[in-house]
Parts: structure tokens; C-alpha cells; sequence
């Protein structure tokens, strides 16, 4: 079940004995934690009552031994138990062995008034994680209905932002709130941490602008990024370096920035070729592509399709895959390769 169901559904019933919880996004599990530890565990007992285990340093079976105990200070338990996907066995077997049958019996017949979760947070869901979460969840079959916690997407992370930004009254804008979450690449533990350091900083009644979103987010060097893109559609050496010179005072890692690059001119070309030129074209073209992107996104992509001919969307390309090329190089000076990126890229007036 996803942690919107998890919660709606301890509010509406007594928690279940034991909970599996799955998957590396951080701002849920917090929130279905907090929640649980309420709904569980009364003001009173929430010191004494909450026990945490990790499966790194402890069997599974001495785990389960605890909670067959009952507390002398608690009439009530809720055992937190990290690394749950230690007691997985090195091999891989049909049964997953006597841990998985030690287990199912343990939820056959609970404790009562203890309630345990087992927390996995080292798998995701997709990639090489992929067969590994399914093993943990073979092996923790007997627990019912899992909470997955997948990472939020990009309009989930936009509607995370905007909700917190309301809550705190924070006059946060549609192109400085895509900025904001594209810096911190849609984190929704992140994107609340600087929603409140905004709110701080800026106080109530001044809009939020891109120039404290760089002052005050990690890695919110975005903006300057789209300088160096406009500068080189214009084909404007002078100010491409300059902007270049920033990136580097920022502390911008270079190939990561020549990568955002890359998928810029990249998306720029295919709705250069399809036609497309106002940013409602733009986001409509790739949402029929089932690329989501949001409104600025689309903006600047607008932007790039106007700022660059068909041949120079091409000709950057080339030159982002020979930087690329040059970035892998052994003992490769970044700053070089990047200045002659932009000296090629610029070599001549726009088409």
C-alpha cells in the first residue's frame, strides 16, 4: 500500500501487528513514523515504550524474542527495526529458511498490544535494486500489505512544494518554485527543509525570488546554467564565459552541468523539429511522449528553440558529446574543456 493509505488507515482502525516498510524516500516514512508512534504509544509511554533494533547487529530471532516479552514500564510497545533486510540469508534458497517461517509464525499469533516494524530503506524499486527488493519482499511475505515508499514525482514534488509554501505563507512563484525543485531534484525532505529556510529568511509579505533560492539551496545554480544557454544561443562569447566563470565559482561539478546541457538542446531539438514553439506546444508535445515536464521547463525549453537554428541545435550537440568525450579523458582539466566547448559553440554568428 502506498503511505497515504497507510495512514488513513491507522487513523480509521488499530494499527496492524506488524508493519513492512519498503523503499528509500525519506519525507513519508517520517511523516507514516510520527503517525504511528501516536497512534500507538500514549504521551506518557512514548519513552519507554518505543524499542529500536537493527537487523545489522541483532538476529531477527532475538528481535522476535523481545517481542514475545512484555514490558515491566509499558503497557504498550512499538519495536522500530532498521536494516530488516539483514536477515535475509547470504543464499539464495526456495524458502529463504527458518528466519521467513520464524517470522510468519510471529504474525500469526502477535503479541498483543505491540506493534513491529520492519524498515527497509537500502532497495529501491527499479534498476539493479530491483530483483533485491523482491527478495526482502519474498522473504517478508507474511507481513500483509507492505508501505511502499517510491520517490515522489515531479508533480507530486510540485504539489508537495506549493502545499508546504502555502502552509508557512510563503510567496513562492510558478518559476520560482520550479526552480527550487528542479535544484533539489524533486527531494521531498529537502524541498520542505528549504521551503522553511525560505519562509525564515525571506518573513512575510516578500515574494521568494531565483536570487535567494541561489543564495540559500544547494546546488540552485539552475538559473545560471540558463545564462550560459541563452549567452550561447546568441552566440555571445564574452558573456557565455562569464557565465561559464560563475558555474565554476558556484562550484558546479562540470560534467553534471554539461549533461543538463545535453538533455536541454536535446529536448530543444525534438520540438524544434516537430514544430512546436510556445511553451503550452512544448509541454503538450512531451506529455504526448509521456515525458513530463512542468510549465518553465517547458518555458525554457521555448526559449532554447527560439534562441538556436536547427543546425546550431544540432552543432551543440556535437560539441556537448566531444566535451563529454574530453570530460572522461585521464587527468582532464574541466575548466579547459568546458571554455573550449564554449568557444566552438560560438565560433561564428547564429544561423
Amino acid at each position: 500500500m502506498s503511505p497515504e493509505q497507510f495512514l488513513r488507515q491507522i487513523e480509521k482502525q488499530a494499527p496492524k501487528p506488524v508493519y513492512l516498510f519498503l523503499g528509500p524516500e525519506a519525507y513519508m516514512r517520517r511523516a507514516c513514523r510520527q503517525a504511528l508512534v501516536e497512534r500507538v504509544l500514549p504521551p506518557e509511554e512514548r519513552e519507554s515504550g518505543l524499542t529500536r533494533h537493527d537487523l545489522d547487529e541483532a538476529p531477527l530471532a532475538a528481535v522476535l524474542d523481545d517481542a514475545r516479552s512484555f514490558s515491566l514500564f509499558a503497557s504498550r510497545r512499538l519495536m522500530w527495526i532498521s536494516g530488516a533486510e539483514a536477515a535475509l540469508p547470504k543464499r539464495l534458497t526456495a524458502e529463504e529458511g527458518p528466519g521467513a517461517a520464524a517470522l510468519a509464525a510471529y504474525v500469526r499469533d502477535p503479541t498483543p498490544g505491540t506493534v513491529l516494524v520492519f524498515d527497509v530503506l537500502r532497495y529501491d524499486f527499479d534498476g539493479d535494486d530491483k530483483p533485491k527488493i523482491e527478495r526482502v519482499q519474498k522473504f517478508y511475505s507474511s507481513v500483509p500489505d507492505p508501505v511502499e515508499f517510491r520517490p515522489f514525482t515531479q508533480d507530486a514534488s510540485r504539489s508537495l512544494a506549493r502545499d508546504l509554501a502555502k502552509r508557512l505563507h510563503l510567496d513562492l512563484g510558478t518559476s520560482e518554485l520550479g526552480l527550487l525543485v528542479e535544484s533539489l531534484g524533486g527531494d521531498a525532505s529537502r524541498i520542505a527543509i528549504e521551503i522553511e529556510k525560505l519562509a525564515l529568511f525571506t518573513g512575510p509579505g516578500r515574494k521568494v525570488t531565483a536570487a535567494d533560492i541561489a543564495s540559500l539551496v544547494p546546488n540552485a545554480q539552475v538559473g545560471n546554467l540558463f545564462t550560459l544557454v541563452g549567452a550561447l544561443g546568441r552566440a555571445d562569447r564574452q558573456r557565455s564565459l562569464e557565465a561559464l566563470d560563475t558555474l565554476l565559482r558556484e562550484g558546479v561539478y562540470l560534467p553534471l552541468a554539461l549533461g543538463f546541457l545535453g538533455t536541454q538542446f536535446r529536448l530543444a531539438r525534438a520540438a524544434h523539429e516537430a514544430g512546436q514553439r510556445s511553451a503550452q506546444q512544448v509541454e503538450a508535445y512531451f506529455r504526448r511522449l509521456g515525458i513530463r515536464i512542468w510549465r518553465d521547463r517547458a518555458e525554457q525549453v521555448a526559449q532554447t528553440v527560439a534562441a538556436f537554428s536547427a543546425p546550431r541545435l544540432k552543432r551543440a550537440i556535437e560539441c556537448v558529446s566531444h566535451a563529454d568525450i574530453a570530460l572522461r579523458d585521464a587527468r582532464p582539466d574541466d575548466r579547459v574543456v568546458m571554455e573550449e566547448f564554449v568557444l566552438s559553440l560560438t565560433a561564428g554568428a547564429p544561423n
